[in-house]
Parts: C-alpha cells; sequence; structure tokens
C-alpha cells in the first residue's frame, strides 16, 4: 500500500516509516500539519497515518478540511490523548480509526491493513446503481437520469451505504455505526436531518421515489419499478 505519515517527531516517525517499509509497504513522510496537509490534497494514498498534536495545523483540522473536499481516504490518527472523549472526537472529526500512544506496530500494522482492504474497491463494484441512480464510489459522483448531483461528504456516505445494501432494511443503529462511526445511540435527530436533505436531492423532482422511510425500523433504497 502507498502509506503516508503525518507525524513531527521525527525519531518516531523514522522509526514506525522503516517499519512499515520492511512490511512492504510504500510511505512518504510530512513532519508538520501544513505540508501534510498539501500532500494528503494533491496525491493519492491508500492510507493516511496522521499525528492529532501537530504544528501549524493540528490533526484533526486537516481530517476534517479532506473530508469536506470530498476526499475519503482511510485515516488512522495516532494520539496521546487516550480518553473516551477524546477518540469520540477524533471518529467524529473523520477518522476511521483512532490508536492511543503508546501503541505495538504490530497492532498498528494490523489496522492500517483493515483500513486499507475497505478501501481496496474491486472494479466491478466501483459504481453502484438503483433504477436511474448512481453512484461512482472512485470518481465520487453521483448522477440521476444523467444529471448530476451534488452531496456533501456525509450524504455521500450515506447514500453509498444505502445502494450498497439497495432493497434491504438498513437500520439507525446500521447507520450510526456504518456511516457516523458511533458505537452508540448519541440520542439526536442527526440521521433524520441527512435522510431528509438527501431525499431532497436525490428524489425531489422526479416520478419515482427511490428513498423510503419504513417507520419504526429504519430505510431502504429500491427500484421499484421492476
Amino acid at each position: 500500500m502507498r502509506l503516508l505519515l503525518i507525524e513531527d517527531d521525527r525519531e518516531a516517525s523514522q522509526y514506525l516509516a522503516k517499519a512499515l517499509k520492511e512490511a512492504g509497504h510504500s510511505i512518504e513522510q510530512a513532519y508538520d500539519g501544513d505540508s501534510g496537509y498539501e500532500m494528503a490534497s494533491y496525491e493519492n494514498w491508500d492510507v493516511l497515518i496522521i499525528d492529532r498534536m501537530l504544528p501549524k495545523r493540528d490533526g484533526l483540522s486537516i481530517i476534517a478540511a479532506l473530508r469536506e473536499e470530498g476526499n475519503t481516504t482511510p485515516v488512522m490518527i495516532l494520539s496521546a490523548l487516550s480518553q473516551v472523549d477524546d477518540r469520540v472526537t477524533g471518529l467524529r472529526a473523520g477518522g476511521d480509526d483512532y490508536l492511543p500512544k503508546p501503541y505495538a506496530f504490530s497492532e498498528l500494522l494490523a489496522r492500517v491493513e483493515v483500513l486499507g482492504r475497505r478501501q481496496s474497491i474491486a472494479p466491478a463494484d466501483n459504481v453502484l446503481s438503483v433504477g436511474d441512480l448512481k453512484l461512482d464510489r472512485l470518481a465520487h459522483t453521483v448522477e440521476r437520469a444523467g444529471q448530476a448531483i451534488n452531496l456533501q461528504p456525509r450524504e455521500f456516505r450515506l447514500l453509498e451505504y444505502l445502494m450498497k445494501n439497495a432493497g434491504q432494511v438498513v437500520t439507525r443503529t446500521m447507520l450510526l455505526e456504518n456511516v457516523w462511526d458511533y458505537h452508540f445511540d448519541p440520542q439526536t435527530n442527526v440521521i433524520d436531518v441527512h435522510i431528509s436533505r438527501l431525499r431532497g436531492k436525490i428524489d425531489k423532482g422526479f416520478d419515482q421515489q427511490l428513498l423510503t422511510t419504513i417507520r419504526g425500523t429504519g430505510y431502504t433504497i429500491r427500484d421499484s419499478s421492476h
């Protein structure tokens, strides 16, 4: 895999980079938030490994900016901040995994490789379709009946998950865990708000409604014309 490590502790960075290369991965390094953000933005990576506390620009702001731009590259956050609230904050900022320091290299390697496998998508699965709605997972585009639909990063992730499970009922718990990375109920209407916005973008103005609420259970997206 091609990895980017953004870590300001040069000794720790060199040690980790050497170990990852020995494990068979290609790795580039950045030592501050500004250069790390530029490298993450303008080049393609399989996984980003980002230290939370960085000079010039902190790790969480890098991740939030990347997600806002639609960059879905998996992110492993490294941090000396290890409390539950710290981990939740990191995941909410857009991180895919969070590993407190100090850590065992074997665990970091295993977690990074898991993130890399998630990112690897078979060519046949690049484009998801439900009726005349198409989502391209690599180009990060959505269109319906040939009409481009602009989605925010979270809306894209939500639609992608629904379309991966097209025809099945997706529960609120499934969405919280797979779209928001929450493993608890935040007791907010965040899902309802995003579903409403998504429905307005993919169904409004079209005769057939694809996104359906299953009262008391969850949601489903399906082509009911067949």
